[in-house]
């Protein structure tokens, strides 16, 4: 397993440790917590989330001040955008982007008080993330997808949003 800090930002971007293709197939270790210890020391995940998207779909920027979440992506292709919510931190309103697929089976680590965002770049996209806390829509803040503030850089200007997202 290789992780990187990603610019002393807070966010970790991940190479899973086991990743196999042959003839069959492929296989990924997505998650291990002997592995992943170091890397996640302290954090205890506690439910995981799968959301299924089409192309152009783009879902969040939410957050909370209190969960990391393990993002990877299980089928297709998504541009993540991860923003610092933070209030009194230096890095407050910066943001990072990934991309992640099937093919690449990077993850990234997201830290409380962070929202992050996917757009949707395939036919279609299966993302999963693992949380330290049960989700709790009361304690979320959304960020809108295209806040002149945070000045986010998407691959699209047109993107499909639910109401919550357009929004923000």
């Amino acid at each position: 397993m290789q992780v990187l800090d990603a610019e002393s930002f807070g966010v970790r971007l991940i190479k899973p440790p086991t990743r196999f293709e042959d003839f069959r197939g492929t296989y990924v270790e997505i998650y291990n917590k002997e592995l992943y210890g170091g890397a996640m020391e302290g954090i205890d995940f506690v439910q995981d989330d799968i959301s299924t998207s089409y192309k152009n779909v783009l879902r969040g920027i939410h957050g909370d001040g209190e969960t990391w979440k393990l993002i990877s992506c299980l089928y297709g292709s998504f541009y993540l955008v991860v923003v610092n919510n933070i209030v009194w931190s230096e890095h407050y309103k910066e943001w990072m982007s990934f991309t992640l697929s099937d093919r690449n089976r990077l993850q990234v680590l997201v830290p409380p008080g962070y929202g992050n965002g996917h757009l949707v770049l395939t036919d279609v996209a299966i993302f999963h993330y693992k949380q330290s806390t049960y989700y709790n829509r009361d304690s979320q803040f959304t960020i809108s997808w295209n806040d002149p503030e945070f000045c986010i850089w998407w691959p699209i200007q047109d993107p499909i949003l639910s109401q919550r997202d357009a929004n923000g």
